[in-house]
């Protein structure tokens, strides 16, 4: 077997060759009269009688069959693969001589010719003309459909969509969902709107930001963890209805569930709180499995999952009561809680808070169960400084998280809009960033100044878009549906 390195040169010396000829590997343009998918239709189209038409188009070169005065190849275009048929005394002596000294797999050439059908039945090209249109100087993955290193497959993309089709139709199904979801929301009259990637104070989330300088204005910028906080500026000014979707960035590890630099749908709706946040989410989500799946219901490792609305509501304290045994209601202090817990045999790392607590225990002892969609509402306060305390449950706020396929997948609340009680949480937040927890909230003065405006109840959503492309594709790791995920540089370069 020839290793790829040999293979370069021997392709390097095809280049050579074809210049030293006078021909042009790469030239500038192929005009096409049809994609492949369009060659395709156009030949089923005349099945009826019509004379099969002549088409030109153009495509990567993905097989080729050589049986002495003919050749057989198939290509491929980002519409499908045809096969085309070329015979030395219709393309002339001296052009089939090219095409066999100077194509390898993975080029790209373009053909024009009729239509017809092989007697196995394959639409076919008859090749009356063709040109290189590029040549490849590295060769495709063994067979060209054995790329399955996973690393490779992450860190060459480009090969793992060229020829892995299970791959490509993630992606496509990825950018057709996104168009839903802003369908969706357009035609219940949000608009979509573009706010700070780059912030001088981060906020929204509880995460570890990336830091830069800006040399100009000799200042630290942060890449943002969230849009909200300027998505919630922009309802104070008077647009009570809005929606970002772009990529934010948090400081934190890797895994099947993370990457740092991620895709999310912020969505905030003035006059409208938690209840109702539920009830667009629910409906976002089968509209968009209908329209792109054409079902709402789907597979995802090895579960069977419904979103038809409505879905499960169930409060924190009932899910944790059901999964543990453990009554946050009885167990109010951080120190009973761990003595539960421990009682209990629950494996769980220590946090320093009441509500970091009972936040580890959802973590590990619901969140995996909660395959069917659902609604796990009424959060501690002290893990929910941007939202409105509940009237009758002060130590909890009008928070949702849902779940879908054991993921979480989403968070929402009714919006704080107390300017003093704003002030009160941040302070909080900056004396536990002072006892050295990374994750909580910094102080925003221009935010308090913003809120002193006024803002109206206001019922807020974020979503990850990468974990719904994960349930929608069934694929159970994040760097699976992220185009270019983060990856441990490689040693060696």
């Amino acid at each position: 077997m020839i290793d790829a390195s040999d293979q370069r040169e021997q392709r390097l010396r095809k280049l050579t060759a074809l210049r030293a000829a006078g021909i042009e590997p790469y030239p500038a343009r192929f005009s096409c009269t049809h994609s492949v998918a369009e060659a395709l239709q156009a030949f089923a189209s005349s099945e009826g009688g019509v004379e099969p038409p002549t088409v030109r188009t153009a495509g990567r070169i993905m097989s080729i069959r050589v049986m002495g005065k003919a050749s057989f190849a198939h290509i491929m275009d980002g519409s499908g693969r045809i096969q085309i048929y070329l015979r030395r005394d219709v393309v002339e002596e001296q052009a089939y001589k090219f095409f066999r000294k100077s194509f390898d797999l993975g080029d790209f050439i373009g053909v024009e010719g009729p239509l017809f059908r092989t007697r196995t039945g394959e639409v076919t090209i008859k090749v009356s003309s063709f040109g290189m249109l590029a040549k490849a100087l590295r060769p495709l993955p063994e067979k060209w459909h054995g790329l399955t290193d996973v690393e490779t497959r992450y860190r060459q993309r480009y090969l793992d969509l060229l020829v892995n089709e299970k791959v490509r139709r993630t992606f496509v199904t990825r950018t057709h969902m996104v168009s839903a979801m802003r369908r969706f929301l357009d035609e219940r009259d949000f608009l979509e709107v573009e706010t700070p990637v780059l912030q001088p104070i981060y906020g929204g989330a509880a995460a570890r930001p990336f830091v830069t300088h800006h040399h100009a204005l000799d200042t630290d910028l942060y890449l943002r963890i969230s849009d909200e906080l300027y998505l919630k500026r922009l309802v104070i000014g008077g647009l009570e209805r809005v929606y970002e979707l772009g990529r934010d960035f948090r400081n934190e590890g890797i895994s099947t569930k993370h990457n740092p630099e991620f895709t999310q749908l912020e969505v905030y709706q003035a006059y409208a709180d938690y209840n109702d946040i539920m009830r667009l989410v629910e409906e976002l989500w089968c509209t968009v499995a209908r329209e792109v799946l054409g079902t709402p219901k789907l597979t995802y490792q090895g579960h069977s999952v419904d979103l038809t609305p409505p879905w499960t509501r169930v409060t924190m304290r009932d899910a944790i009561l059901e999964a543990t045994g453990v009554d946050i209601e009885i167990h109010t202090e951080l120190a009973s809680l761990q003595r539960r817990a421990k009682e209990l045999d629950l494996e769980l790392d220590a946090k320093p808070t009441w509500g970091k607590q009972v936040d580890e225990l959802l973590k590990e002892y619901v969140e995996p169960k909660l395959i069917q969609p659902t609604f796990v509402v009424d959060y501690p306060l002290d893990v929910s400084p941007l939202a409105k305390k509940k009237p009758d449950a002060p130590r909890l706020v009008e928070r949702f998280e849902f779940f879908v396929g054991g993921l979480e997948c989403g968070n929402a609340f009714s919006e704080l809009n107390d300017p003093l009680d704003q002030r009160e949480r941040f302070e909080g937040q900056r004396q536990q960033l002072r006892d050295g927890d990374e994750d909580a909230h910094p102080m925003d003065e221009d935010w308090i100044r913003a809120l002193e405006y006024g803002m109206p109840p206001t019922g807020g959503l974020g979503f990850g878009i990468d974990r719904m492309v994960m349930l929608f594709t069934d694929n159970s790791s994040i760097r699976e549906v992220i185009l270019f995920p983060a990856l441990r540089p490689k040693l060696g370069g």
